[in-house]
């Protein structure tokens, strides 16, 4: 028997509008798209405010690659040139200081918009099977962004751009063996200058973007492959409509969730707008003062500390004592805080996943992570003089300043959170979920 053919139009689209989305279908997928990742596309009903930042992520990523196309335009990759076509971009170009100051606040923002969405992952369990994958996605799209910051750090070409990261590189040269060839290799030189300026560029123009594009498509695709969680942490797929063969939990992606989107969009926009007109810098944090001075390699800044988003690794690493005179301990702290992400699939033991369901053990533990945080990213931008010196004799002491101490503590709390999860997720006093989402 000869197969039915596929009609080309859709029924419910007629007109040139509907031959020419026919025609698009029979070359291109775009209806089942649509059908599939939108109108189609089942997400539990009680969304709440939490999951506004998945989108807003998307969205200033779009943000931060317009403005930085823009920026390219006037921007020059030279050590002479550098800060001077910054200037210029502030200066003389037709609203380009507009431009700068949403891409330099969009960087920020990007980063606590990213916090906020991995602190709803921690929260109601979504890194747990079958999303496993889905949260190493997401670790890595942190490490490509933190990448990204570091290398256009960089290219404004400012005392602290300068000097910060002449600190960063530094560390990888205190890795064993092969650390001062990586430094060098990092640097394209012995010392930055205009080769590390037009490394630095390549990498956060274009090879860490065509990454981080690659790996938020794959995010995507994983996480309309086994769905969406929510925060009850129970999956809606185990509920069906044996009429509609939809989950009676659920209902579609559009029209329902993006119109409640764009109601997050509309105040971010409002709050992200307010920061560029009324306060670009943030008192120092988005934008630091001495990077309004030319780089200057023989003169440093009194007090050296990366943006506020790295302040808490940064405060990890002031923290660890050098060993032999090496700074690699506290480089193996660092990296290993942000590395040990990727494990806590398999850390956790809990049979629930939801922090609604969980019990005051494990909310003890992830409110003592998250203030440790919150105190390690403090500490890490306020020099560590200002704490002053703690006796030299009291052994458990030793002499350290205060702020050293307390990051020492915060840091043994930040790793006991991942550590020690396997034991107090599997003792945890746990309450049962529920057989359907509540509101």
């Amino acid at each position: 028997m000869a197969s039915i053919p596929k009609p080309a139009v859709s029924p419910s689209v007629d007109g040139l509008g509907g031959k020419i989305l026919g025609w698009v279908d029979d070359r291109f997928p775009l209806s089942a798209l649509y059908k599939e990742h939108l109108s189609e596309y089942y997400a539990p009903k009680n969304f709440n405010l939490w999951y506004y930042f998945g989108s807003l992520a998307l969205l200033i990523l779009v943000m931060q690659i317009v403005t930085g196309i823009f920026l390219t335009m006037n921007y020059k990759p030279d050590a002479k040139f550098a800060f001077a076509s910054v200037e210029y971009i502030m200066r003389d170009v037709s609203w380009g200081w507009l431009i700068r100051y949403m891409h330099s606040t969009g960087a920020s923002m990007f980063f606590l918009v990213v916090y906020l969405h991995m602190m709803r992952g921690l929260m109601y369990g979504s890194y747990r099977k079958p999303r496993e994958l889905l949260w190493i996605f997401g670790c890595m799209i942190y490490l490509a962004l933190m990448a990204e910051a570091f290398f256009g750090y960089l290219l404004p070409w400012g005392q602290m751009s300068y000097w910060g990261a002449q600190v960063i590189i530094n560390l990888f040269g205190a890795i064993p063996f092969i650390g001062e060839d990586l430094a060098v290799w990092i640097r394209g030189d012995y010392n930055i200058g205009d080769a590390t300026l037009n490394r630095f560029f390549a990498f956060h123009v274009i090879a860490i973007p065509m990454v981080l594009l690659g790996l938020v498509a794959a995010h995507l695709v994983a996480l309309h492959e086994v769905g969406s969680n929510n925060p009850d942490g129970i999956e809606i797929k185990q509920n069906i409509d044996p009429v509609d063969g939809k989950p009676v939990d659920g209902i579609p992606f559009h029209p329902y969730y993006t119109v409640k989107d764009l109601v997050g969009l509309v105040v971010f926009l409002a709050v992200f707008t307010a920061i560029i007109f009324f306060a670009p810098e943030m008192g120092g944090y988005f934008l630091e003062g001495p990077n309004f001075v030319p780089a200057d390699p023989l003169v440093t800044p009194a007090h050296i500390a990366p943006v506020w988003y790295f302040t808490p690794f940064y405060a990890m690493l002031r923290a660890v004592p050098s060993m032999f005179g090496s700074q690699f301990p506290g480089v193996a702290v660092m990296g290993g805080a942000t590395l040990i992400l990727f494990t806590l699939p398999w850390l956790d033991r809990g049979k629930v996943r939801s922090v609604r369901y969980r019990g005051p053990i494990y909310k003890g533990f992830l409110t003592a992570f998250i203030a440790s945080f919150l105190v390690l990213g403090y500490l890490g931008v306020v020099p560590t003089t200002v704490w002053g010196q703690l006796p030299k004799n009291v052994p458990l002491l030793g002499g350290v300043d205060t702020a050293t101490l307390v990051s020492r503590i915060l840091t043994v709390v930040y790793f006991s959170f991942f550590i020690l999860m396997p034991w107090y997720t599997k003792i945890d006093k746990e309450k049962p979920e529920p057989t359907r989402v509540t509101y």
